[in-house]
């Protein structure tokens, strides 16, 4: 009798998963009703609804990470997941399409990390790593530079990891998101949040002056594989390029405050002497708002600010930095810095 239980526990699967705990693709499959392929597996309840998503990611280490600085990444809580196909454009299709249902029909996503390849037999089946339940944020298009180094677009999906409760029921699943979700604050994700504002990817008022789009693509690349703290050096030699003095990087606390401060030089003779206090974000996620008014709270008194990103903003952040009333704060994203330090014929190594 035992056996049958055992073997009707294999067939069924298991009914919860932990938090960093390693689970099979098997498990996974059966016991969330998944299909066995796809970065993106959809459940559906027979009214055809969403029941659940499960998303199957790889996040590479350090050096992996500068071959590929476009490949899913963990930035804080937040998922930076790429839609599916290594080259050529892609398109929002398919399982793709389900995801940002998730706002209205309210139903769980799972998230498995890949810790190991299938052939490493010292690992074994069980090679996936649980993350946690994702909260959808937001989607939208970007460019990369695919494997044969051509421009194309892809979809960015960002997610919030919840780590906590550590342990979901799989039949409880669909109440344990509510939970979730409903002890969050109800302001702090908004259409406006969702929304990204992006810069196109050329620049210039004509063909003469536009700079390729796959060299400042290249330029974003090689931005993206750099270390956060290097980064902030990059920044800085690009203030000293383009006319600042004075230009010293913060010591390094990873508090999300001021990274770089510089003063304007004497050629900005309406604004010379002016500080200028430079938040450097090396990261594939968007910034929001919350972003922009920590740093404005963050700026000393007469200052002005910046945030300088590899990625792209939200609508919401960009109202916030231009809120009348309040101190501005100037956005620089990852297409127009590429641009201006190809323009100030900036070198890194």
């Amino acid at each position: 009798m035992w056996l049958i239980k055992a073997l009707e526990g294999v067939l069924k699967g298991i009914n919860y998963f932990c938090v960093d705990e390693l689970y099979s693709s098997d498990e996974i499959q059966r016991s969330l009703k998944v299909g066995n392929a796809g970065g993106i597996r959809v459940c559906l309840n027979p009214d055809g609804k969403v029941a659940r998503v499960v998303i199957m990611t790889s996040l590479l280490d350090t050096r992996q990470s500068r071959e590929n600085p476009y490949h899913d990444r963990i930035e804080g809580d937040v998922l930076v997941y790429t839609g599916a196909g290594k080259e050529g454009n892609q398109s929002l299709g398919g399982t793709n399409k389900r995801v940002p249902e998730q706002i209205n029909s309210m139903f769980p996503i799972y998230c498995f990390e890949i810790i190991g390849n299938r052939r490493d037999k010292i690992i074994g089946q069980k090679r996936w790593r649980f993350l946690g339940i994702l909260e959808y944020l937001r989607h939208y298009p970007d460019f990369q530079i695919d494997v044969h180094g051509l421009l194309r677009q892809v979809w960015l999906f960002e997610f919030l990891v919840h780590h906590n409760p550590q342990v979901i029921y799989v039949e409880n699943d669909q109440s344990i998101l509510n939970m979730i979700l409903n002890s969050k604050d109800k302001n702090s994700s908004t259409e406006d949040d969702r929304e990204i504002v992006m810069s196109e990817i050329t620049e210039g008022d004509d063909k003469k002056n536009r700079e390729d789009p796959r060299v400042i693509e290249n330029l974003r690349s090689r931005l993206l594989a750099t270390s956060p703290r290097q980064f902030e050096y990059i920044i800085k030699e690009l203030l000293i390029k383009t006319g600042f003095e004075r230009a010293d990087v913060t010591k390094y606390s990873q508090d999300g405050g001021v990274d770089v401060n510089a003063y304007a030089g004497k050629h900005m003779w309406p604004i010379e002497s002016l500080l200028v206090q430079v938040q450097a974000k090396r990261w594939l996620h968007s910034v929001g708002l919350k972003e922009v008014a920590e740093l404005r709270g963050s700026l000393q008194p007469f200052a002005r600010g910046s945030i300088v990103t590899t990625s792209h903003f939200s609508k919401s952040a960009i109202k916030e930095a231009n809120e009348i009333g309040k101190n501005p704060i100037v956005l620089l994203d990852g297409y127009k810095l590429a641009t201006l330090i190809k323009s100030a014929n900036l070198n890194w190594d």
